[in-house]
């Protein structure tokens, strides 16, 4: 497929667009990524997602598939030629879904809540505890099965393994925002293992983005958030 017949409304700072770029890389399928700033949002996004107005939108001819997850899903679908993404066994199915909506949940909840909370804040050390949680029930996620496996999803990235990844490096943003170890050697060794075969994958390496560089977008995500707070 030409790579005009596939593109992908993503941006660089955004874990959610780059799950669908890993997906795409792991299928081996051609595509152009549409950097879109958000600020202001174009008119091509506006109008390939008129409900929600976000990232990631992928255009696939004259088709469009919004919602992360649900692109994921779409890309494992329609290109079979390559290993699946999603397990073949049913339940195995319904539980990697399952932890990716926790991640989606849980897990941004307190990305996010961090980000925006105040130096020395209760509230900040309450959205930690929050974030400290999901490493210890992702670590747990990460034992089960084959002892010393690569990924969540065994010898192959997975579901999971993109769902949670795509957060890696927002993970680094916090940790040294904050000077404070999220996944601690002596805590989670399954976590720290499958950090480091994530990001050394074909289909990954690359992509994740700069941590310094995202610094800056918090801040300026931060900043914005306060100016509207003040607004209203």
């Amino acid at each position: 497929m030409a790579k005009n017949d596939l593109k992908l409304l993503g941006g660089w700072f955004s874990p959610y667009a780059l799950r669908v770029q890993i997906a795409l890389n792991l299928k081996g399928v051609d595509y152009e990524v549409i950097e879109e700033t958000l600020n202001p949002k174009s008119q091509l996004l506006l109008k390939s997602n008129p409900v929600h107005k976000k990232i990631p939108v992928l255009l696939h001819a004259d088709k469009t598939i919004c919602e992360s997850a649900i692109i994921v899903e779409y890309i494992d679908e329609v290109w079979t030629h390559a290993p699946p993404i999603l397990p073949q066994n049913a339940y195995d199915r319904a539980n990697a879904r399952f932890w990716v909506a926790y991640i989606d949940d849980k897990w941004f909840s307190a990305l996010k809540g961090i980000l925006m909370a105040e130096e020395n804040d209760e509230a900040k050390e309450a959205e930690f505890k929050e974030a400290e949680e999901v490493f210890e029930r992702m670590e747990e996620v990460m034992n089960k099965g084959s002892e010393g496996k690569a990924f969540f999803g065994g010898d192959t990235i997975g579901f999971i393994d993109i769902g949670f990844g795509s957060f890696l490096s927002w993970i680094r943003v916090l940790e040294k925002m904050n000077a404070r170890k999220l996944i601690d050697e002596n805590k989670h060794p399954g976590l720290i293992r499958w950090t480091e075969n994530f990001a050394a994958h074909p289909a990954v390496n690359g992509l994740i983005p700069d941590t310094d560089k995202l610094i800056e977008v918090a801040k300026a995500f931060n900043q914005t958030l306060k100016a509207r707070a003040a607004a209203n």
